[in-house]
């Protein structure tokens, strides 16, 4: 007597959704199997977070079918996704910052009237749970106090306590550190072995290899291909997402530096709680050259950033951009002086993402001429330089109307790329290039990066991926606890640079 295989926890059939002109998905299929860790790969805008969005209830198909377990289901909203063991851990966290873990778990599941016996019995399950999967975290600690790798435990904790078998992750690693990355995998390790099915959406291809066991491929709203990940490559996968092949590495000639166009002398900065933040760092960034800081996130990149773009205050020291001495903290001030600012955190400090995407190409700079000639903005002017923008960068969909709200992570990106990089500054300064960006968008920045750095602009780049600080920088600063441990070369070796990462003098590391 042969038995019949176990039903797919998911299963898409003929799913359809368009927004407007726009076919976001195009007849999908697709399969998941039950205890599995599947991948799903796609450039910016190919239509995965549409599709997780369907099967979570937030977005319902224009037609098609969908199979939970093997049974025919509709999901009218994340309530009933949620009823059906369904639970999305988003790229942009769910969470109430100012309340603790365990009211962030309980919230929307407080258990009855009796506020506190369903305290109680949620804070035993919460318990039980975070030693089952190695989720550790204090139930009492305020959310907002939390690093972000402990947020994310947070989210994953609310799905888990919800029920839910099947776990849906955006982007889970685009605000990590490696470090941060290694243990979220470890944790979706021991989720599949207690038998969850877990789908990664992410645009990583070497976490896709290091931790799936099937990958699906979309490009274009379409569904093109699904692997075994043990029987594909990087560079499969990577053509197939883009539909051409693509060069994953970077190559450069060697440097030609010019001239001093950034210097930072004894530069300090203090928050606003008295704590030290940079600590006497100095540098000098020359025309022609990249210049790379690497650190675990926190230890003063951020700080550092916002005060040469003007943004905090300096305690002591000074900088100096093309010559000129920074007088007071004003990034309009450092824009007229040919700085050029691309922060980490796009939504925070990059975007309005409530303005259309044609608003967003002339932040900071709406008083160049050529988009404000007179006493009125040329909106004509403004709408072809966006379109413009759109095309070089390829930026999707190429609608200038279109809220910026409404576009991926990485077209969103690639605005304040275009945004910034358009102004042809004599110095750039970049903050996570490629956070949340696909390995085609990557290529295309990477080398504009490069042809920056060749036509003579002098570049600081801020990146927590250590592999892209070392493919792009000529010199790497290696920064720790706001102090700058030692200066390498752009072909200093991973080990090298991680012991100054965690805090080790360079002539101990050398």
């Amino acid at each position: 007597m042969t038995t019949s295989p176990p039903a797919p926890a998911i299963e898409l059939v003929g799913v359809n959704k368009s927004f407007g002109p726009v076919h976001a998905n195009r007849d999908i299929a697709l399969k998941v199997e039950a205890g599995a860790i599947h991948g799903i790969i796609g450039e910016n805008g190919a239509g995965k977070s549409t599709l997780m969005s369907i099967l979570y209830g937030f977005y319902q198909a224009d037609s098609g079918d969908i199979f939970v377990g093997g049974s025919k289901v509709s999901i009218p909203d994340s309530q009933a996704a949620i009823s059906l063991g369904i639970g999305m851990v988003h790229q942009h966290f769910m969470l109430v910052e100012n309340f603790t873990v365990l009211e962030n778990v309980m919230l929307g599941a407080e258990g009855g009237a009796l506020l506190n016996r369903g305290r109680a019995a949620a804070r035993r399950e919460l318990v039980a749970l975070e030693k089952e999967y190695a989720l550790r975290v204090d139930p009492d600690a305020v959310v907002g106090d939390l690093p972000v790798g402990q947020q994310q435990r947070v989210e994953i904790l609310k799905a888990l306590y919800r029920g839910a078998e099947i776990l849906i992750l955006d982007e889970p690693t685009g605000v990590l550190t490696p470090d941060e990355a290694d243990q979220l995998f470890r944790i979706l390790g021991q989720l599949k072995a207690q038998g969850k099915t877990v789908i990664l959406i992410t645009h990583k291809l070497r976490e896709i290899m290091a931790a799936t066991d099937a990958v699906s491929v979309m490009r274009q709203g379409e569904m093109v291909a699904t692997r075994r990940t043990a029987e594909t490559s990087v560079e499969e996968l990577a053509e197939l997402m883009v539909g051409r092949r693509v060069l994953l590495r970077v190559e450069k000639g060697p440097a030609t530096p010019g001239e001093t166009r950034l210097k930072v002398q004894d530069a300090q900065v203090i928050d606003g709680m008295g704590v030290e933040r940079l600590r006497r760092v100095s540098f000098q960034v020359r025309a022609g050259e990249i210049v790379g800081i690497a650190g675990v996130a926190g230890n003063g990149q951020s700080e550092l950033l916002e005060a040469i773009a003007g943004i905090r205050p300096l305690a002591s020291g000074a900088i100096e951009v093309c010559g000129h001495e920074r007088t007071v903290a004003d990034p309009a001030e450092l824009r007229r002086m040919g700085l050029a600012h691309v922060p980490e955190d796009r939504h925070r400090m990059g975007l309005v993402t409530a303005f259309s995407a044609k608003e967003n190409v002339i932040l900071g700079y709406h008083g160049n001429p050529d988009y404000s000639p007179g006493l009125f903005l040329d909106r004509g002017a403004i709408r072809k330089a966006c379109e413009q923008h759109m095309a070089d960068f390829d930026v999707r969909p190429p609608n200038p109307d279109l809220k910026t709200a409404n576009f991926s992570g990485g077209n969103q990106q690639k605005i304040v790329l275009a945004r910034e990089i358009e102004q042809d500054p004599q110095v750039l300064i970049v903050g996570q290039p490629t956070r949340g960006v696909d390995v085609g968008a990557i290529e295309a920045i990477h080398r504009r990066l490069i042809e920056l750095r060749d036509a003579g602009k002098a570049i600081l780049l801020v990146s927590v991926e250590l592999d892209e600080i070392r493919a792009l920088s000529d010199r790497i600063l290696v920064m720790f606890d706001g102090r700058v441990m030692g200066e390498l070369s752009g072909d200093a070796g991973e080990r090298e640079i991680g012991l100054l990462m965690s805090g080790v003098e360079q002539e101990d590391a050398a």
